[in-house]
């Protein structure tokens, strides 16, 4: 019983193998010489590709993305290793989104070209492309390749390829496709020399492409007058309209017909809603890049104003609306963090374009009035802090009288935004930024981002640095007061006026300095960003510079960075010994622990000697008009001060921010 289930099972394993055989005897992978040998076993004779002698025989191209692209013969295995066009037809198919979407019109005569190579009898050197055609492919497909994670595969090298066709070393064009005269001249030495080693009947047989032109006039040798009257890129797509990555917009759309939805002088056409430009990669290092300074912005400003209220008697006018323009900042970063939880896609796109208004979305009015409405507001505070330590240095305020006009600066700090954003959204002009997934103004259109971006945050720049270099001046010359005045503890005076103009100095800079660089990268982007536009729709329109092709990484990077680095430097106006002081205080209120009179945890800064009481009243009346900013230097000074002092008393009690 066993002995049949053997034999039985043996049979099935012969007749499977036999029709193995015959099934393929067809592709050319075996030879048909099978024979009975005297013992009636079936002997079969195998013949493998790599083993055949002479040149693999010519067959008929069968891949259907190959046909009709300038010959009809090929041959196997190719270049990839592949054995069968069927093999070669699967690999090659997973490029036809590419060859689908014309990325670039060389793509798909050069991957035929790799995969199923061109194939003349009696000519048995391999055919490739010329160099040319691989680039041409390359920089037309690869950026698109690199938005997906692709990158340009490593055997379509194009270094591996002739640059153009040599004495025996020849190569093909692209079909009706000739790039220059020496091209063109190449090519039809190419396509002499190719004509010489095939005969007339290969030439009716395979429509096999040289690196000459079908429609190109036939011109002699050494003819220089007949090659010029070749036209170069007859056949590339110049046409200026819709293209990938670019995204129609349908009459479905609400902003069909209408002259927002433009890209360069295509109208219906949309930006992608992640941008054209940059790779993945860049896409992914700016939304680390955001959300790590956004997070330091949001911490920095939450630390001043969590100090303010646990001691806000410290914050005296000049220096309180530096606590307002840390709230103003801290509302931003919370914009571009919001971004982070809610997703790019849901405030910044609509469908697979870029959001054009925020009508019919309220995450991104949200996220628009939080950037830029606070935005206006931390500015407009900046004005103010200039202006009131040009009050209190140039002309001698002190902190009640400028706190008695305070209801003006709020009036302006937080009516004149509310008009700006107001009329952001009448236009409407809120749209996306594809980049960071934020609603803001001026993404799409450079005469709103020059209305309402640009020339305010100018405006407010000149106005608040007027106000702070004439308040610097007036610091001077009460330095030079003090010098020159002379007396007990001038020198003391000097040197803490010469620190606080120091600290706000640096405060100064702070903000300008990253103020001044977003204004630039913004001119930046409103300069080249047509530019940019219509190099996306119209490819003939190449640019020579590069920050004219598309916008250059780092400056965006840097603008976003320099967005949010002045709410970071807002809290160094607080780091003291004496905000140490504030929250040790509120740990131990917190924690119900008593002080420790050891000295751990105290101020590092130490508290003032008892006045003598004849000098306290004397102090006391002199600061009643105005509370001085250097009053320290005078309470540490002795009642014998002379009375030929006062008119320096009068300078300096009135100047500010010695109690910060």
């Amino acid at each position: 019983m066993s002995r049949n289930r053997s034999r039985l099972f043996k049979s099935v394993l012969v007749i499977l193998f036999t029709c193995f055989m015959l099934v393929n005897a067809d592709k050319g992978y075996y030879s048909n010489g099978g024979s009975m040998n005297d013992a009636g076993d079936m002997e079969v004779h195998i013949s493998m590709p790599s083993q055949k002698v002479g040149h693999p025989r010519c067959e008929e191209i069968n891949i259907p993305m190959c046909r009709g692209i300038g010959y009809n013969m090929t041959k196997f295995p190719n270049e990839m290793n592949h054995e069968t066009q069927e093999e070669a037809g699967l690999e090659v198919h997973q490029f036809w989104p590419l060859v689908e979407i014309k990325c670039s019109p060389d793509l798909k005569f050069f991957l035929c070209s790799m995969y199923a190579p061109i194939c003349i009898e009696d000519y048995l050197k391999p055919l490739p492309v010329c160099r040319s055609v691989c680039e041409r492919a390359r920089e037309g497909c690869e950026p698109i390749m690199e938005q997906y994670s692709f990158k340009w595969p490593e055997r379509m090298n194009c270094e591996s390829l002739p640059k153009h066709s040599v004495n025996d070393i020849l190569c093909m064009e692209h079909p009706s496709y000739s790039d220059n005269e020496q091209s063109s001249s190449s090519s039809a030495s190419a396509n002499d020399n190719f004509n010489s080693n095939t005969n007339t009947n290969n030439k009716k047989k395979h429509h096999g492409s040289s690196s000459s032109s079908t429609n190109q006039k036939k011109c002699p040798k050494g003819d220089k007058k007949c090659q010029q009257t070749i036209e170069p890129k007859n056949d590339r797509d110049c046409q200026c309209k819709c293209r990938y990555p670019l995204v129609p917009l349908g009459k479905e759309s609400m902003w069909y017909n209408t002259t927002v939805a433009k890209v360069g002088s295509v109208s219906n056409c949309g930006i992608p809603c992640k941008g054209a430009f940059f790779s993945s990669e860049e896409k992914e290092f700016a939304n680390y890049w955001i959300i790590l300074w956004s997070g330091f912005c949001a911490v920095s400003t939450f630390m001043t104003l969590t100090t303010f209220l646990i001691d806000p008697e410290r914050f005296k006018y000049p220096e309180r609306p530096i606590v307002f323009l840390s709230a103003c900042y801290f509302m931003v970063s919370m914009g571009y963090l919001m971004r982070y939880f809610v997703g790019h896609e849901k405030i910044a796109c609509d469908g697979r374009a870029i959001k054009y208004s925020s009508t019919g979305q309220s995450s991104c009015t949200i996220v628009f009035l939080l950037i830029y409405y606070f935005g206006m507001a931390s500015s407009i505070w900046w004005v103010i802090l200039s202006f009131t330590w040009f009050l209190s240095a140039g002309l001698k305020w002190g902190n009640e009288a400028i706190s008695k006009i305070s209801h003006f600066f709020h009036l302006a700090a937080w009516l004149i935004p509310t008009l700006q954003s107001i009329s952001v959204l009448v236009h409407p002009a809120v749209d996306g930024d594809p980049l960071a997934g934020i609603c803001y103004v001026g993404n799409t259109s450079v005469e709103h981002l020059r209305n309402f971006v640009l020339a305010p945050y100018f405006v407010y720049l000149v106005i608040g640095t007027t106000f702070l270099l004439a308040g610097f001046v007036s610091l001077f010359r009460i330095r030079s007061v003090i010098k020159q005045q002379g007396g007990i503890g001038a020198g003391s005076k000097a040197d803490k006026l010469e620190k606080l103009m120091i600290r706000i100095g640096i405060f100064s800079v702070l903000y300008t300095v990253p103020a001044t660089i977003v204004i630039a990268c913004h001119l930046y982007e409103s300069n080249f960003f047509e530019d940019w536009m219509s190099t996306l729709a119209c490819p003939c329109m190449q640019q020579t510079d590069e920050w004219r092709r598309q916008p250059i990484y780092s400056i965006l990077m840097l603008k976003y960075f320099m967005t949010l680095v002045c709410g970071i430097t807002s809290g160094i106006w607080i780091w003291s010994g004496k905000t140490l002081d504030s929250w040790c205080k509120l740990w131990r209120r917190l924690c119900g622990t008593k002080p420790d009179h050891s000295g751990a945890g105290t101020s590092l800064i130490k508290p003032r000697p008892q006045l003598p009481q004849p000098y306290v009243a004397t102090t006391i009346q002199g600061s009643a008009a105005s509370a001085s900013l250097l009053t320290a230097p005078y309470a540490q000074t002795m009642g014998s001060m002379a009375s030929s002092h006062h008119h320096l008393h009068h300078h300096v009690l009135k100047h500010p921010m010695t109690h910060v």
